[in-house]
């Protein structure tokens, strides 16, 4: 079984909401059921926001309930979560590599000329506007851009980058 996301926070959030036992807790979150105590206590995890994972789909409402009437069951993960198929958010480029997306867009339309605006913009995080600009050469800092390999420069994974590659052979 996968470990949640922030186990301490879900930790927290267990602890305040629901009335499962800090071994269930504990086996659910990958903690050592002194430890849950111990946040239950007050004695580590000061501050922490509780995150719940029924909002995020890690545990379902009825889990839960089917767990605090049996203290002996233990908490299973959504098989949503479990099976990796967690949407993936919008992704945050630092403000460091937002001059080189230019050069990954170059990159990309230089390496696949057939390529769509929406495989990019999934790839690499970007504007439509921007992908025109590159496009026709209009882009402000054309003279500046040279292409480079998304993976390279930070902007995507070697995994995002060969699957593409793989959609446009």
């Amino acid at each position: 079984m996968n470990a949640p996301l922030m186990p301490k926070a879900t930790a927290v959030w267990l602890i305040d909401n629901t009335t499962l036992t800090f071994e269930q807790i504990g086996d659910f979150c990958h903690l050592h059921p002194l430890e849950v105590q111990a946040i239950a206590d007050g004695d580590i995890s000061v501050g922490i926001l509780g995150h719940d994972p029924i909002t995020s789909g890690q545990l379902t409402f009825d889990e839960i309930e089917r767990c605090q009437a049996d203290p002996s069951l233990r908490l299973q993960m959504s098989p949503i979560v479990h099976q990796g198929k967690i949407r993936k958010k919008a992704k945050y480029t630092p403000v460091a590599l937002r001059q080189a997306k230019p050069n990954g867009i170059a990159w990309l339309l230089k390496e696949i000329p057939n390529i769509t605006d929406g495989d990019i913009i999934r790839t690499l995080g970007t504007t439509k506007m921007t992908i025109q600009s590159i496009r026709t050469k209009t882009h402000r800092t054309m003279s500046e851009i040279k292409p480079a390999n998304p993976v390279h420069l930070g902007l995507c994974s070697f995994e995002d980058l060969n699957e593409l590659l793989e959609k446009y052979k």
